[in-house]
């Protein structure tokens, strides 16, 4: 069984984001970067089946720019057998585009169960694993939080509006995962060692000729405005009379 893990090199979640003078974007110049943490869980959890002998091979995909080398070595430090960039000019790229070139790869090197983080914490999106599920017409799970493999079926718990929602799902099949999936293990110095000097496989954009022009054009960035302060009321009768003069309760 054949397992592919989508990863994507972002700002470390414990930097704080700046956005650029001109307001082109965020600020990543001399920024810490490191692996999504929805993605670092599904690599650890396709680590894990590998362990349990569910898995025989598993394979890292990240999509960016060259320097996006060091969160697929990262990954291969944690378990993974193989390592995947498909290099495009760095500039972001929508859901769409990233799941039309990752069925483009799966279509040269087939996989029984692809799982992606259930987000990316950097745009907070989580529609590539549905839309390449869509391009693939195979079955999908969203936000799923324990995964195991049991004659041949996936059985999933995933978080649901009113729930837990336990699915039992054929393969093969596109998985987003939880933080909540599993715990991250420590990678040792050997480990970080051996995955500097492994190979990773490079392919561009163009070869896999599936890149698609973008949709969607981002006209500007900018902070969120501040909080005011906040009001300290005498009386509940006072708070409701604050609360009745809001715009909102205007209409």
């Amino acid at each position: 069984m054949h397992v592919l893990v989508s990863v994507k090199r972002v700002i470390d979640p414990n930097v704080k984001v700046r956005v650029k003078s001109d307001g082109s974007g965020v600020e990543t110049s001399g920024v810490k970067m490191s692996l999504n943490p929805f993605d670092e869980v599904a690599v650890e959890q396709a680590v894990r089946l590998k362990e349990q002998g569910v898995v025989s091979k598993v394979t890292v995909v990240a999509i960016g720019a060259p320097i996006s080398q060091d969160v697929l070595r990262t990954c291969l430090a944690m378990g993974a057998d193989a390592a995947v960039l498909i290099e495009t000019d760095g500039s972001p790229l929508e859901p769409a585009q990233t799941a039309a070139l990752l069925q483009a790869y799966l279509a040269r090197d087939p996989a029984d169960l692809v799982l992606c983080g259930k987000q990316d914490i950097d745009d907070d999106l989580g529609a590539t694993a549905p839309m390449l599920a869509a391009l693939l017409d195979w079955p999908q799970a969203f936000s799923a939080n324990h995964l195991s493999v049991e004659g041949g079926q996936l059985e999933l718990s995933c978080d649901a509006d009113q729930g837990t929602l336990h699915l039992s799902m054929p393969l093969p099949a596109v998985v987003s995962v939880d933080l909540r999936m599993a715990d991250l293990r420590h990678i040792t110095l050997p480990a970080m060692m051996r995955a500097k000097k492994a190979t990773i496989t490079t392919l561009t954009a163009d070869q896999l000729q599936a890149i698609a022009a973008a949709s969607v054009q981002q006209l500007h960035i900018g902070e969120p405005p501040a909080r005011s302060a906040g009001v300290r009321l005498d009386s509940v009768a006072a708070l409701i009379d604050r609360l009745r003069a809001l715009p909102v309760m205007q209409n």
